[in-house]
């Protein structure tokens, strides 16, 4: 029993020192060549790699480096670069028959540049193209392998010379790998700013003219994206917040159909606006043309709190920007809930006030360059408490209008206008605002895009509002027969109400023939030299 566990003994002992001296008997660098011609086959890009050895630890051969080149009408550096690469081969043919059969690779560390045209070419589409056959005759449909593996990757996504978007800690694994079958793959990364990315699905048969048209099944989800940093959008759009998203994508290689939801937590829609008190969330189906980059969306519901809106319409984004063509319909919107929404358009209201109360409908067009873009339609209130302001202390400045008393609050019973909404601020057109307290307010005016008002309109007042101070002075020249115009300036948090003497000189005013000077000597509360 003692021989033979010496025996044993001996055999194990001759195995492991074999096996530690394996690596520097056999030649595993001798392959180098071999490998770097069929993975340029399959790619159909120039490779490179770096000294081999064998590992067997790592069940096959490891190379120190590797890359692979881009497109050269996208860029002359590399598509990929990684620290290693671990070529998992099967042994016994290896050692004993010298034959190479690659079952498996896993790239560590790679770094990958997506890089696309505005046009929305990217430079991964040309990988894997037709070629002629690998050498020994050999041809890429009988490409196979059992495993791929991507380790602590690093993906930017960019376009030729400009500013890329790194997403970082790829993993990746696919198998049962060949061009001619579904892959079935599994994706994680690290988004700017440190959301998280899982894609999983399958994909494939590979698209052998154009990999970014390859079929595609897969199921996605984001969480904590930030929007801003993604990439997705322009530097100068303005629009940023936190992204969750759970969904769904299915392509032919022709059409891309998605759907799913999305959640954006403070989100932010213009570049001087603020965060959005309110989440606001999307439901949505959409529909993608590959080939004319451009497609519609089928169905968007848009909540915030309680409110449903609905949006529509088609894209493009085929140029250097991605134009927009929708529109965005709400019936009996609860305020709360759009006033929660006016931080991201970058609207402030009065100091102190709030909108409470009342209803919002809009009937909205949105069109233009994503980044640029223009909202324009009808807006409406109605029964809206403006609590906190009070708008008779605002117009006690206009002489004409001292002595409307509203109280601290001030009631809008209706309220419509023709908005356009652009970067550069807000005009609102045919303005058309009902307070009791006071009468009708109609006009036009903008906010720019850094809050300050400019605002010309008349007040109709109501026969039983209370006015006293100018009014009553002008009563005593005569009764005006148009209604009093003034002007709104300042900015959104601080409206200053001033007297429009233009409006004013061209009202008529059936009065005693006292001159200019006594009409406006009673608008501004002055008396009349004797």
């Amino acid at each position: 029993m003692r021989k033979i566990l010496i025996f044993v003994a001996i055999v194990l002992a001759v195995l492991i020192v074999a096996a530690a001296a394996l690596p520097y008997v056999f030649d595993a660098d001798s392959f180098r060549p071999r490998i770097e011609a069929e993975l340029q086959t399959s790619l159909a890009r120039p490779v490179k790699i770096g000294h081999l050895r064998l590992s067997l630890l790592a069940g096959g051969v490891t190379a120190e480096d590797i890359s692979i080149a881009d497109d050269p009408a996208f860029s002359r550096k590399p598509f990929l670069q990684a620290r290693s690469l671990d070529v998992g081969v099967e042994l016994w043919p290896l050692l004993f028959s010298r034959a190479l059969r690659v079952h498996s690779l896993t790239l560590v560390e790679p770094q990958v540049a997506l890089l696309h045209t505005p046009a929305g070419k990217w430079n991964f589409a040309s990988l894997g193209a037709k070629s002629g056959p690998a050498p020994g005759g050999s041809g890429l449909s009988d490409f196979s392998m059992q495993k791929l593996r991507v380790l602590k990757g690093r993906v930017a996504i960019g376009v030729p010379g400009g500013k890329e978007h790194a997403y970082e800690d790829v993993n990746l694994e696919a198998r049962d790998i060949s061009y001619t079958s579904p892959i079935p793959l599994t994706l994680e990364a690290t988004t700017p700013g440190g959301g998280k990315l899982k894609i999983e699905g399958h994909a494939g048969p590979v698209d052998r003219a154009d990999a970014s048209r390859t079929p595609l099944q897969a199921a996605v989800n984001v969480t904590g994206m930030d929007v801003a940093r993604s990439g997705f959008l322009g530097p100068q759009s303005g629009v940023a917040g936190i992204l969750d998203y759970n969904g769904t994508v299915a392509s032919d290689g022709k059409s891309l159909h998605s759907e799913g939801s999305a959640k954006a937590q403070q989100l932010r829609l213009v570049k001087d606006g603020s965060p959005a008190r309110l989440p606001v969330s999307l439901n949505y189906s959409s529909e993608h043309d590959l080939k004319r980059q451009a497609g519609a969306l089928l169905r968007g519901e848009v909540r915030t709190g309680s409110s449903l809106t609905r949006l529509s319409g088609n894209y493009d984004a085929r140029g250097q920007d991605v134009l927009v063509h929708m529109k965005l319909a709400g019936q009996n919107l609860p305020v709360q809930d759009v006033a929660g929404l006016l931080p991201a358009l970058g609207i402030a209201l009065p100091a102190g006030s709030s909108l409470q109360g009342g209803s919002v409908t809009a009937n909205l067009a949105l069109d233009g360059p994503l980044d640029r873009l223009v909202t324009s339609g009808q807006v409406e209130l109605a029964n809206v408490k403006l609590a906190g302001f009070n708008l008779g202390s605002k117009m006690a400045a206009i002489a004409a209008l001292a002595g409307i008393r509203t109280g601290t609050d001030t009631m809008i019973q209706a309220a419509s206008s023709q908005l356009r909404i652009a970067p550069e601020g807000i005009r609102a057109d045919a303005l058309s605002i009902i307070v009791p307290e006071v009468g009708t307010v109609t006009g036009a005016g903008t906010v720019g895009a850094n809050n300050a008002l400019n605002f010309r309109l008349a007040a109709k007042l109501n026969s039983n509002a209370s006015l006293v101070g100018g009014l009553t002075k002008i009563a005593g020249l005569g009764q005006a027969t148009k209604p009093i115009p003034f002007l709104v300036q300042g900015t959104t948090s601080n409206p200053v109400f001033l007297p429009d003497v233009g409006g004013m000189m061209s009202n008529t005013v059936t009065a005693p023939a006292q001159g200019l000077g006594g009409i406006l000597g009673g608008f501004f509360g002055k008396k009349k030299k004797q």
